[in-house]
């Protein structure tokens, strides 16, 4: 984006939604080597390596302060540390919040003071708070040169962007390139790459000469983008997709429920066709009502009667295949193993009817991983694949088997992949060298696939606790029916240190275990480096 002269805005620094319970933008009481070694390296990697230019504020307190107020994240932490050189942007009335919510202030005056001292730039969406500076100013509560400093960050961004030269637009440019083919395109390839296969018991991919085919579920022809989305161009659902993939096949379609509601007057219809057709598509999940911003729930079961339904479906016997549209992780232990297949399809944009159409007819060999765990039952979270190592046992008394339903970076393929021939060269270095991480990957299947191919490290022995394994590097790499290729991966200081008790990245001697899908191996640091 910055290439392009457009300013991207990370957010919400700082840890806007991890509250207790996983709450939105509820207090946070983290450590400061918490805040470092989890939430702070993506705003980092953003300011420096991305050249970002305007953050974002979050909305809640951390430790006590509210972030749109917090001296040590927005002027200590991005400008002294890091060498921020843009502007801090409020979210959505947040200054306004300093005083209403967090109750830290007894007005919108000294919301705004507390805020622009504290390194804020900009109120969004208006000045109800930063109005009263021009008081505030004259009457000697706040410096001019405060103020001066935040002006003069806005500016100098303006002037980077060219406004000052050329401060008007083309209100007809976006008209002219909005839904091009090019943008279709790259919709649809964008949906397909998202798309994960959670099961699948050899039923995918469907043939396109199947006979008969049920499409139910309250997903099936609605469009879903997810919150803060518009419909201003046109978007292919689901049935719309398969309608288009199958033209003069016997489709059958019926809402069967609510996405939420107790209502299951649709149930008799849903199952009426699924008995009918050769196979039956469910689309469940959730939709902008009940999730996004500001919409927590305490349960990530299906809402409403869609596990019944499910389970309705199930029991007239015609094979049954569940496509997921939702934005978070879903619990299915109550009917995940009487279903032949599922795959998560996320919220896939306008072209998402048509993608997820090309995945379940074979035109796209789904290759996308989880960037989340899915718990299976929601008591769980939260849960995640990186852990500090615990003093006692991991796993729940009450669960037998596996811990989670499916981990992050699972994801299945029509075809099967294997690799081999793992190789660390040198397997012995010192913490200044670089190393080299060589994997083969052979396509051992019938189709033509892509796969991810993800390097996880573990710190052996470390001075500080350290995660069980981190994720360090991945690849996609696209292997036809019979091929193989190797993979190669570059590890270096930053790969391998950690954060010291001073917070300053260190590299200890020792051995280190490198593991690249289901291989493992060593390498030796010989001695260390802070």
């Amino acid at each position: 984006l910055q290439s392009q002269k457009v300013v991207a805005t990370p957010k919400h620094f700082v840890a806007n939604f991890v509250g207790d319970g996983g709450r939105d933008s509820y207090a946070i009481h983290f450590s400061e080597r918490l805040l470092r070694e989890i939430y702070f390296p993506a705003f980092k990697s953003a300011i420096q390596k991305g050249g970002a230019l305007s953050i974002m504020a979050a909305y809640n307190s951390v430790d006590g302060i509210p972030c749109s107020c917090h001296r040590w994240l927005l002027t200590e932490i991005l400008r002294k540390e890091w060498g921020f050189k843009g502007f801090v942007v409020s979210d959505y009335e947040s200054v306004k919040m300093i005083h209403t919510h967090h109750r830290v202030v007894s007005s919108p005056g000294e919301a705004a003071k507390k805020a622009v001292e504290a390194g804020l730039d900009v109120e969004l969406p208006s000045i109800d708070c930063f109005r009263e500076l021009a008081t505030f100013l004259r009457e000697g509560k706040v410096k001019e040169e405060v103020i001066d400093e935040a002006v003069r960050k806005v500016l100098r961004v303006k002037e980077w962007l060219g406004l000052f030269d050329n401060p008007y637009v083309d209100p007809d440019y976006a008209e002219r390139i909005t839904n091009c083919e090019t943008h279709r395109r790259l919709a649809l390839r964008a949906a397909e790459e998202s798309i994960i296969l959670l099961k699948n018991d050899g039923i995918l991919p469907l043939s396109k000469e199947i006979g008969k085919m049920a499409v139910i579920g309250p997903n099936a022809h609605e469009v879903r983008l997810g919150g803060y989305s518009t419909f201003g161009i046109k978007a292919i659902t689901p049935l719309e997709g398969i309608k288009a993939k199958l033209k003069n096949k016997e489709i059958y379609f019926a809402e069967g429920c609510k996405i939420t509601g107790s209502s299951r007057k649709g149930f008799g219809e849903a199952k009426r066709v699924a008995k009918r057709a050769d196979v039956a598509i469910l689309f469940m999940g959730n939709s902008e009502e009940t999730e996004g911003e500001n919409k927590d729930r305490c349960n990530l079961a299906l809402p409403g009667v869609q596990e019944d339904l499910i389970l309705e479906i199930c029991n007239v016997g015609t094979p049954v295949i569940v496509v997921l549209i939702n934005g978070s992780a879903i619990t299915m232990e109550k009917w995940i193993d009487k279903v032949n297949a599922i795959l998560e399809a996320w919220y896939p944009g306008e072209e998402g009817g048509n993608a997820i159409a090309n995945v379940l007819f074979g035109d796209y060999n789904p290759s996308g991983k989880l960037p989340i765990t899915f718990p299976r039952f929601t008591g769980q979270l939260p849960l995640y694949y990186n852990p500090k190592p615990t003093g006692r046992r991991y796993d729940y008394v009450d669960l037998r088997g596996a811990q989670e339903l499916f981990p992050f970076g699972y994801g299945l393929s029509y075809t099967k992949f294997r690799y081999l021939n793992l190789r660390i060269i040198p397997e012995r270095i010192n913490p200044t060298q670089n190393v080299k991480v060589l994997v083969e990957v052979e396509n051992i299947g019938r189709y033509d696939g892509e796969e991810v191919v993800q390097l996880y490290l573990r710190d052996c022995v470390s001075s500080l606790a350290t995660p069980i394994k981190q994720l360090k590097k991945f690849r996609k790499i696209s292997l036809k029916a019979g091929e193989r290729k190797r993979v190669e991966f570059v590890l270096g200081f930053e790969d391998l240190s950690f954060l010291d008790e001073n917070f300053e990245p260190i590299v200890e001697p020792g051995e280190f275990e490198i593991m690249v899908g289901g291989l493992k191996g060593r390498l030796e640091v010989k001695e260390g480096k802070r």
